[in-house]
């Protein structure tokens, strides 16, 4: 019982700054294309995106530790809210700006909560090691649905309420809130060993020049994300001409997802043994 409680009160936590995290993807494209931007500009403000993500993701494990896992998580919180709230401005640099703040937030996002939760569950409760992966999977299963309930109720709010494209944006600005404040009000602060970022970099670096096949799996991964950040970027362009709802076209793919995960699972732990090459 103690476990639940405690595994309860983290998804309070998180799932609302992932429902919040996944409304503000279906309509981005076409929320820039509707503020009279070329399709280069919006690549430009994508490009912020990404970049500050990247940049910020070879130090974040470092200023969370420092900062402390409970206030960084309700900085992300913060982070993404002000950028959803730029959405609202026509102004190229403003725009821009709110992207680098949306790289830093989902930086933080998933960096800072999990850390804050594995500490809390071996440190402070002492619960087993074993339950960890209980309250993962059932992280992962609520951010499928969520997922698929984003673009529908993207779609809901943008077409069938005709606010436009950038209400999705401000429909996640409350679920950010709540993160936030039951975060700060409900969880105690845990901070990670302080470390030179340059140190942390170097070793980070030494492992993967030491470990041929964790500097292979990461080229991999790489590959693969630049995949699926190109896909992020060309999917609206590509069926908007076509009159296909965009948010119900994003539910389906992040349902088809899902689907795809949930057979590898099958796959390897079931009858079959399949087992990853």
């Amino acid at each position: 019982p103690a476990f639940r409680r405690f595994q309860r009160q983290f998804l309070l936590g998180y799932l609302p700054a992932l429902a919040a995290d996944w409304l503000q993807g279906p309509l981005l494209f076409q929320l820039l294309q509707s503020r009279g931007f070329l399709r280069s500009q919006i690549a430009a403000l994508y490009s912020c995106g990404f970049a500050s993500n990247v940049a910020f993701g070879l130090i974040s494990s470092v200023f969370v530790d420092r900062l402390g896992r409970k206030k960084s998580c309700v900085l992300s919180s913060g982070l993404c809210s002000v950028c959803c709230l730029l959405q609202l401005s026509r102004d190229f640099l403003a725009l821009a700006a709110g992207r680098v703040l949306a790289g830093l937030g989902t930086s933080l996002l998933f960096s800072a909560f999990e850390s804050w939760y594995i500490h809390e569950h071996l440190e402070r409760h002492d619960f087993p090691a074993e339950w960890i992966p209980d309250t993962f999977s059932r992280v992962a299963l609520w951010n499928s649905g969520l997922a698929v309930a984003a673009g529908l109720v993207a779609e809901l709010v943008a077409e069938g309420l005709a606010l436009g494209p950038v209400a999705p944006f401000m429909v996640a600005v409350p679920f950010l809130v709540l993160s936030g404040i039951f975060a700060g009000k409900n969880w105690d602060e845990n901070y990670g060993k302080s470390r030179p970022c340059g140190k942390a970099c170097g070793e980070g670096l030494r492992g993967l020049l030491s470990e041929p096949r964790a500097l292979l799996l990461g080229l991999v991964q790489a590959l693969v994300e630049s995949i699926l950040l190109i896909f992020a970027f060309l999917w609206t362009p590509v069926l908007e001409p076509h009159g296909i709802p965009l948010g119900i076209a994003f539910s389906g793919f992040t349902a088809a997802s899902a689907a795809g995960s949930a057979l590898f699972r099958r796959g390897v732990t079931g009858r079959l043994q399949l087992q990853p090459l």
